[in-house]
């Protein structure tokens, strides 16, 4: 019995921030997109606070929960919210509205995590308290390693597609033509170089210097600015 309540213990402080973050990212661009004049996503019933609308069994729980127990990359996908591009008022500023809404949200959530920590914790009840901690330190992780790791600018990803909304015509079809490729790329960014790094000698770890380095930085600094 203790270690059943240890895995349902367990599961929580990691699945609940995970699926909330993952939940709210995805159901904001669906919002955004309304708001910028594509229902698409609402029509599909993806602006919604229920997880199971969003969450790709293998990409969200399966193989993210891998990585972690390997001590690896923490990797996956949700299902992508469905925008239809032409359909939005001013389809270059909508597109940069509806992909950095998703990642806006996870910091808006690190932000609210972090607040909820430091400010109402204390004054939690003690038995629970350790729980709590565990779950707002991981939704402040989960959340900002979202956020940054969706701000690569490299479509598919949030980041790439802000970049094409921002570049100039002949430079932004150069981008978007990525989009293709573009999971590929991280994927041998994010797991092959470091291992051809190690067997070279080399500090190829991608994922340190792009996503944890910077995700470990907003930590510090969101806990500096709001005690």
């Amino acid at each position: 019995m203790g270690d059943l309540a240890g895995l349902v213990y367990g599961i929580t402080v990691w699945a609940l921030p995970l699926i909330l973050a993952v939940t709210l990212h995805e159901a904001a661009h669906g919002y955004a997109a309304l708001m910028m004049g594509d229902d698409t996503a609402s029509r599909m019933g993806r602006i919604s606070l229920n997880p199971i609308r969003h969450i790709d069994p293998f990409g969200t729980i399966i193989l993210p929960g891998l990585l972690l127990a390997l001590g690896g990359v923490m990797f996956g996908w949700a299902k992508p919210v469905p925008v239809n591009f032409a359909r939005l008022r001013s389809p270059r500023l909508g597109m940069i509205v509806v992909a950095a809404a998703g990642p806006g949200m996870n910091v808006a959530l690190a932000v609210i995590s972090v607040l909820l920590a430091i400010h109402l914790l204390p004054h939690m009840p003690r038995d629970i308290q350790g729980w709590l901690l565990l779950n707002l330190d991981n939704a402040i992780y989960f959340n900002l390693l979202l956020a940054v790791f969706n701000m690569i600018p490299i479509p598919p990803l949030d980041g790439g597609r802000v970049l094409v909304g921002v570049l100039p015509a002949p430079l932004a079809w150069r981008v978007a033509r990525l989009e293709k490729a573009g999971m590929i790329i991280l994927l041998l960014a994010l797991f092959v170089l470091p291992i051809l790094g190690g067997k070279l000698g080399l500090d190829l770890d991608v994922f340190r210097w792009l996503v944890q380095g910077p995700v470990d930085t907003l930590g510090r600094v969101l806990v500096e600015v709001l005690q």
